[in-house]
């Protein structure tokens, strides 16, 4: 996005790229259909940037949702609206935008350099390269980088920048996992029998030690290790800031959150005969097979008494030790502070550098949101790097 901003005007460019090719996150954030933004009304698309709404305002006000879905049109690649109001391209691929991008970029005349992996500044202050040639060294009127977070680090973003600007006097937030899985210490009974099932129509609760709240349904999957999927990367932020604050963390799932605890008690209070209780639970309110491993998991001493067992069902606690790595999750937070950057998204204290994406401190649930401010910072921090360079 910086450089499309720069190639329009009279500026030699050049684009970076420690891998093989360009583009390779942007690939697998499209995997299974590439979710571009939100169509939901502004305010409430701001207000996903967690604790950094008033930054991000301004990058969205400058390109935002409706911006992005008019910038793939100029690719010839029509957008819809999901059900849940995630936008996508009609074909749902990420392949088409990202070939006709690169053509548009080479064809404005921009320069892409890849397998240039960055290791830092030479004592005279010009960037240095290791290329498959040897190391090479440029001195560039006004450098943009975008090098990600942590997150995927075997597609580029492996953090190695975080110490190198930290010694150029950079303020940066450490880098943690965000949109992330989280451990559970299951028995080994529970793991090898429900390890990859899916738990369905649930509904998370979560409350911190400060009274914030997290309510709701969706779905995710357990795993060998925990808990992962949407609607525990919805919570991520959270549960993963109370691990840190308070050591650990206590989630709670309403398994059948369309039924009433009085409707549950009514219905369990149901002689069941010779059935085992898992059939008993599946015939009479519809409890699935992982969610009654659940149950012998975390409130066995429930299972024999209706009433218990409805309050477990209603409010099942699950213990979460520590998030996932980095290195898993979908997204990274922490990075450069706002607070080191000037509206152009320019370092103060290294003037003509810019920086934008995932390496800023921001974070955001999935549904467009990463996408979209990665898009838009992009952008200004290209206005900033024109203006800089004419100056």
């Amino acid at each position: 996005m910086a450089a499309e901003v720069l190639s329009q005007h009279d500026v030699h460019v050049d684009l970076y790229e420690a891998k093989p090719s360009i583009g390779r996150k942007f690939l697998v954030a499209g995997k299974g259909g590439l979710n571009l933004t939100h169509a939901e009304p502004f305010e409430s698309f701001v207000a996903r940037y967690g604790p950094r709404p008033d930054q991000v305002r301004p990058l969205l006000e400058a390109f935002g949702p409706d911006d992005v879905r008019a910038w793939c049109h100029e690719f010839g690649i029509k957008t819809f609206v999901g059900a849940s109001g995630r936008v996508f391209p009609e074909d749902m691929k990420a392949l088409p935008l990202l070939q006709r991008w690169i053509q548009r970029l080479r064809e404005r005349g921009v320069k892409l350099q890849t397998r240039h992996s960055w290791q830092g500044w030479n004592q005279d202050g010009s960037l240095l390269f290791e290329t498959p040639d040897g190391s090479r060294s440029i001195r560039p009127d006004a450098v943009v980088m975008t090098l990600g977070g942590a997150s995927w680090p075997k597609l580029g973003s492996d953090g190695a920048w975080v110490p190198v600007l930290r010694q150029q006097g950079v303020d940066i937030a450490p880098l943690q996992p965000s949109n992330c899985g989280f451990d559970v210490n299951w028995s080994n009974h529970f793991r090898e029998r429900y390890a990859g099932e899916p738990l369905k129509s649930v509904e998370l609760n979560f409350t911190n030690s400060a009274g914030e709240t997290f309510q709701r349904q969706g779905s995710c999957v357990v795993t060998q290790n925990g808990l992962e999927g949407s609607l525990i990367y919805a919570a991520s932020a959270l549960v993963r800031d109370e691990i840190t604050a308070s050591g650990s963390a206590t989630i709670t799932f309403d398994l059948a959150p369309d039924r009433t605890l009085e409707k549950l008690i009514e219905r369990l209070s149901i002689s069941r005969g010779s059935r085992t209780i898992s059939s008993h639970l599946r015939s009479k309110v519809k409890i699935k097979r992982v969610a009654t491993g659940l149950l012998r998991e975390f409130a066995k001493e429930s299972l024999t008494d209706p009433t218990q067992l409805a309050h477990a069902i209603k409010a099942l606690t699950i213990p979460i030790t520590v998030a996932r790595p980095i290195a898993e999750s979908i997204s990274t937070a922490g990075g450069v502070r706002f607070e080191s950057l000037n509206e152009w998204m320019m370092v103060k204290s290294q003037p003509g550098l810019f920086c934008a994406g995932e390496m800023l401190d921001w974070e955001a649930p999935t549904g467009g949101y990463l996408l979209t401010a990665c898009f838009a910072s992009g952008r200004v921090a290209g206005q900033g790097a024109l203006a800089w360079v004419r100056r």
